[in-house]
């Protein structure tokens, strides 16, 4: 109840105050959006298997968000950013679309 609590409390912030994300970060902001949305898939995946464990999702969170920027950003360095930026996405997409597979079949038992 506290994480919905939070959530909520959240994005009436950011709705309130539209904040500016600065322009250096601007690339990366998708990538964190998408890793953390597929850390909290999966978490939810593992909370509906019953083996769900805060610490574990709290370290993949943070190690996806992290990664997901530092493969973007090395991409930038290297000159291919925008492959690499879809390679994460595409790569994440599909963790993302698996685990909502997986709380579907939960869920309805299909």
């Amino acid at each position: 109840m506290i994480a919905i609590i939070g959530l909520v409390v959240g994005v009436a912030v950011g709705l309130f105050l539209k904040p500016d994300v600065p322009i250096g970060l601007e690339p990366y902001l998708p990538i964190a959006v998408v890793a953390a949305l597929d850390a909290v898939f999966g978490a939810l995946r593992a909370f509906l298997d019953g083996v769900f464990d805060d610490k574990v999702f709290v370290v993949s969170f943070v190690s996806n968000v992290f990664i997901a920027a530092l493969i973007v950003f090395l991409g930038d360095k290297l000159g291919v950013g925008a492959q690499l930026s879809t390679g994460v996405i595409v790569v994440l997409g599909i963790r993302i679309f698996a685990n909502v597979a997986a709380i579907r079949r939960h869920i309805f038992h299909a």
